[in-house]
């Protein structure tokens, strides 16, 4: 029967190792957007008038995303609590001999639901920086014949 619960305990294992990756992701992305929002905030001092807006305005989109990631980073670790949660219950289950799978269930449930939740905010992220890094449209010189 241990080697039953052990099966039913890869799938998620095996969703832990996917979060573990998104994760990474997730933090370097992190990493890399802490280090434009130091860059930006030596830039703030040294400018005036519309660059100095522009810095601003690139400095509250870069708060929105790092307030985005870190939710999306607290999710994802709730999520991958809850998954270890579950793996606990299946061997508690087999091994007291309790019929807790309404619980694994709910457990793993919510750890579905909290991954989507931080899959939600990672995508807002993705779109903030995709806004962030258009071109402007000054720059393409649309008017001219290339």
């Amino acid at each position: 029967m241990i080697a039953q619960t052990i099966q039913l305990a890869l799938a998620p294992v095996f969703v832990l190792v996917a979060m573990g990756n998104i994760l990474n992701l997730l933090s370097s992305r992190l990493g890399r957007v802490v280090d434009r929002a130091r860059s930006l905030q030596d830039r703030h001092t040294a400018t005036k008038g519309p660059d100095h807006d522009e810095v601003v305005a690139e400095i509250r989109m870069i708060d929105q995303r790092i307030g985005l990631i870190t939710r999306a980073i607290r999710l994802m670790v709730i999520s991958g609590l809850m998954v270890g949660f579950t793996v606990a219950v299946l061997f508690l289950e087999e091994l007291a001999g309790l019929n807790v799978q309404r619980i694994a269930a709910a457990t793993f449930l919510s750890a579905i639901v909290l991954l989507m939740w931080a899959l939600l905010l990672f995508l807002r992220e993705t779109q903030i920086s995709a806004q962030q890094l258009r071109i402007p449209r000054m720059y393409l010189e649309l008017d001219r014949d290339l």
